[in-house]
C-alpha cells in the first residue's frame, strides 16, 4: 500500500493570457513565465505569421487589416483551445469583442502596461519591429502609440483580470510578479478547455 493513498490530484496550471500594446513585453515575459511554470507557450502573432506564410507587416500590406484581424482572431481561438498555458496575445486582438470574451472566459488575463515613451523606446531598439510589424497609422511613432493606447486602454481594462506596470522592469521580474499575483489569487482562473 502506498504511503500516501489520499494524495490530491494535481490541478492543471492556470491558463494565462498576456495582453497589451506591442513593446509591452508580452513575448519576452511569456516565454520566461512559461519556463518558470514548466508549461507550453503560444504567441498569437507567431501563429498568424505561420498561418499566412508571411510576417505581420506583409500580411497587413497584402491582405489588409480585416483579413489580418480575422487571422488574429483565429489564432486567439486556436491558442485558447491548445495545450498552451501561457499565451502572448497580439496587441490589437482586444478590438474584437469575441476575442475579449473568449480571453476573459478561458484565461487569467494580465495586462502588461507601459507608458507610450517606454513603448516607443523599446520598439526602436527591437530590430524586428520595422521589418515584421505593421505600421498602423501615418503619424510619428510616439503620436501613433499615444493615439492607439488611448483607443485601446478601455478594451485592455475590460479584458484584464490584473495588470502590471512594466516600465523599468526586466522580463523575468515581471514574470515573477505575475506568479506572485496568481499565488495570491487562485479564483477566476480560466479553464476553458472545450470548444467555444
Amino acid at each position: 500500500m502506498s504511503g500516501n493513498p489520499r494524495e490530491p490530484a494535481r490541478r492543471p496550471a492556470p491558463r494565462i493570457a498576456l495582453i497589451g500594446y506591442r513593446g509591452s513585453g508580452k513575448t519576452r515575459v511569456g516565454t520566461r513565465l512559461a519556463e518558470r511554470m514548466g508549461v507550453p507557450f503560444a504567441d498569437t502573432d507567431a501563429m498568424v505569421a505561420a498561418a499566412a506564410g508571411a510576417n505581420l507587416a506583409e500580411v497587413f500590406a497584402r491582405q489588409g487589416e480585416a483579413a489580418f484581424r480575422a487571422l488574429e482572431s483565429q489564432a486567439v481561438e486556436d491558442a485558447l483551445a491548445s495545450d498552451a498555458r501561457v499565451i502572448s496575445v497580439g496587441g490589437g486582438a482586444v478590438l474584437s469583442a469575441r476575442n475579449r470574451d473568449g480571453l476573459r472566459a478561458c484565461a487569467h488575463c494580465v495586462w502588461l502596461r507601459a507608458r507610450a515613451a517606454t513603448l516607443r523606446a523599446r520598439l526602436a531598439l527591437d530590430p524586428n519591429t520595422a521589418a515584421s510589424r505593421p505600421a498602423l497609422g501615418g503619424a510619428t511613432a510616439l503620436a501613433e502609440i499615444e493615439e492607439l493606447l488611448a483607443a485601446r486602454t478601455p478594451l485592455y481594462e475590460q479584458t484584464a483580470h490584473s495588470w502590471i506596470d512594466t516600465d523599468g522592469l526586466p522580463a523575468l521580474e515581471v514574470a515573477e510578479r505575475i506568479l506572485t499575483t496568481l499565488a495570491a489569487r487562485q479564483e477566476g482562473m480560466g479553464s476553458c478547455d472545450s470548444k467555444r
